[in-house]
């Protein structure tokens, strides 16, 4: 084919290693490609002095990557679809996402073994309002502050004595090598997970029907119907990235089970719902149970959220 392939990515540890994961399975499935990394920094990963919801959410880890890519600098991009916004940009989409990995998030921790061995008062660090408002409703005593930055730099923040704890994707420590860091991988039904957490997916332009094509080839259909359904929860409730919104699907056969949640960052609500129906019907069981939160109030929660911040 001779075609050089470049993937846009952030610079950091756990997003390197996920391009160069693309870069292999391309390589491996199509030996004749030429795959290069651009490794680029983004606004997300600069400023950390301020939450991501008061800088403008996580859509800013991709607007550099995907300039880029419609500038014509890259070919593709590579992201955790939790990052990823529900909107894309005009002309670009998703076009593969990998096998899921462990969606959980970890508590890590060099002082406690579980979340209900922290004392009263204790500082458990995360800047995700998702994680905040979860544990909250769980561990109310708690104090929870901000844990920006990459994996490496909240893991060294942690061991300098800023937190009691941190919460982390049990992923992303799992695919830097980190996950004999964890004390405790919480179960789903204690945290629900961000909307996409354990997917890596590709970005690229929509026209680009050759590189479409070789992408197909790295689609996994299970993370893609289950993506499917949660982004489309999301979506319905027009929630930003950076929302205390929570959805996590399962296959099951051939029938899709969703659960969702939203919640006030506090914790001191939070609305939760499941559905269960086909498959082949992922994205609307995903609008269906956003409705059926909208009609408990998840709309009124999000819309004070936005006025506040």
């Amino acid at each position: 084919m001779g075609r050089v392939l470049k993937i846009a990515t952030r610079k950091s540890p756990l997003a390197l290693w996920q391009a160069e994961h693309v870069k292999a399975e391309l390589e491996r499935l199509y030996p004749e490609l030429n795959v290069e990394l651009v490794p680029m920094s983004t606004k997300g990963d600069e400023i950390l002095d301020r939450s991501l919801a008061a800088i403008g959410g996580k859509g800013l880890f991709l607007k550099e990557l995907e300039r880029a890519m419609l500038d014509g600098e890259a070919d593709l991009a590579v992201h955790s679809m939790k990052d990823v916004p529900a909107e894309l940009p005009q002309g670009l989409h998703i076009a593969a996402v990998l096998t899921r990995e462990d969606p959980r998030d970890a508590i890590v921790s060099n002082d406690v073994q579980s979340l209900d061995d922290m004392p009263a008062g204790s500082v458990l660090g995360t800047s995700s309002l998702r994680r905040q408002a979860q544990m909250l409703s769980l561990r109310p005593d708690l104090a929870i502050e901000p844990a920006r930055g990459n994996v490496g730099t909240r893991l060294q923040r942690l061991d300098e004595g800023n937190f009691k704890a941190i919460m982390l994707a049990y992923a992303g420590l799992k695919r830097l090598g980190l996950a004999d860091r964890a004390r405790q991988v919480l179960e789903t039904e204690v945290c629900l997970p961000a909307v996409g957490q354990g997917i890596v997916g590709i970005e690229c332009r929509e026209d680009d029907g050759q590189l479409n094509e070789l992408l197909n080839r790295l689609n996994d259909p299970i993370s893609d119907v289950c993506l499917s359904a949660e982004r489309a929860f999301a979506s319905a409730l027009k929630a930003s990235c950076h929302a205390p919104v929570a959805a996590h699907a399962l296959l099951e056969g051939d029938k899709l089970y969703l659960r969702g949640l939203v919640a006030t960052t506090d914790g001191s609500t939070v609305l939760k719902g499941e559905i269960r129906g086909e498959a082949g019907e992922a994205r609307k069981l995903g609008l269906a149970l956003a409705e059926e939160l909208i009609e408990k109030g998840a709309g009124k929660i999000l819309r004070d959220l936005e006025d506040a911040g």
